[in-house]
């Protein structure tokens, strides 16, 4: 469905996205990761030839993007981060509106504006005015536009930018759905979004791709490492110096639960931790109420691979 060769993007000398190169299938949900400032919405601009590359080249559904630009929309539904509406139209006739401009029969228009209404939950705001419904119903009429000529592909740029918790979850929800019946790339900083629904997860940093794999493959890369959660209550400083310190540890992050207690987790390449951590704490009088292996979510997949790439970057 995407095929991506070396594509590169400048800007007044700086690289964005450097000489990138992947595919994704037909019918594959696949996240596209990176931290801010990595070329994710750069790279996603340019799949859906809305800007123009330095060099390289992008094919969607076998068609080149930038040779033949009108056909390649008819397979995209793109939503962009800020996602452009005309406020003050309403839901119907704004849909109505999209619908024309991407080429649907008018005979088919008003099913299909209402079929998406239905898929995105707006069925009871079509004749609302779209600059007086919430950010969450505004990004729904977003959605709902990128689907009204029916696209085989879906790319959605931070769909649940800016929501609150509960409106979050109602777009999560409505991509799990679009998901059954799209291929979908999906870019987010709601990294148990991508975990629940993606099947394959791209990581970009610095413009280059760092890891393209399914989240089991990705989990496996850290297998040599071992997380630990202990609370302890004692000095914090000493606590984490003392277990910075200890051998095989990488990394010891602190979280404070109260005056007394934090909660520390530990990164370490030795498989007896968790024994040093309790013999570390018998000896020094600390309390330790808890003490457990950990899994690795998402989050610790993507931090450590990020962390790994500018490690390689500094020591090359």
């Amino acid at each position: 469905m995407i095929k991506v060769s070396n594509l590169t993007k400048q800007f007044a000398g700086h690289t964005a996205v450097d000489n990138v190169s992947f595919e994704v299938k037909r019918g594959e949900i696949v996240g596209f990761l990176g931290p801010n400032g990595a070329g994710k919405t750069t790279t996603m601009r340019m799949l859906t030839g809305f800007l123009h590359p330095t060099q390289g080249a992008v094919e969607i559904a076998g068609c080149d993007v930038f040779d033949d630009p009108i056909e390649v929309r008819r397979h995209i539904g793109y939503m962009p981060e800020s996602c452009p509406l005309y406020t003050e139209m309403r839901v119907d006739e704004y849909l109505k509106f999209r619908a024309l401009i991407k080429g649907v029969a008018r005979k088919a228009i008003r099913e299909r504006r209402d079929t998406v209404k239905e898929q995105c939950g707006l069925t009871e705001v079509g004749h609302r005015i779209i600059g007086q419904l919430s950010k969450g119903y505004r990004q729904r009429v977003g959605l709902a536009d990128s689907l009204l000529h029916d696209p085989d592909l879906l790319i959605l740029d931070e769909p649940t930018a800016g929501l609150d918790p509960n409106q979050i979850r109602e777009v999560r929800e409505l991509i799990r759905q679009l998901a059954e019946r799209h291929t979908l790339l999906l870019s987010t900083h709601i990294l148990p979004e991508v975990e629940m629904t993606c099947r394959r997860i791209l990581i970009i940093n610095k413009g280059k791709i760092v890891a393209s794999d399914s989240p089991e493959s990705l989990q496996k890369r850290l297998t040599g490492d071992i997380m630990i959660s202990a609370e302890i209550a004692g000095d914090a400083a000493v606590i984490e110096s003392t277990l910075k310190n200890l051998g095989g540890v990488d990394v010891v992050d602190r979280e404070v639960l109260d005056e007394s207690w934090s909660r520390y987790r530990v990164d370490s390449s030795s498989p007896e931790i968790r024994t040093q951590v309790f013999e570390c704490a018998a000896s020094n009088g600390w309390k330790l109420r808890e003490l457990h292996l950990e899994s690795r979510s998402l989050e610790d997949i993507f931090v450590s691979i990020i962390r790994d790439d500018a490690a390689a970057e500094k020591n090359p």
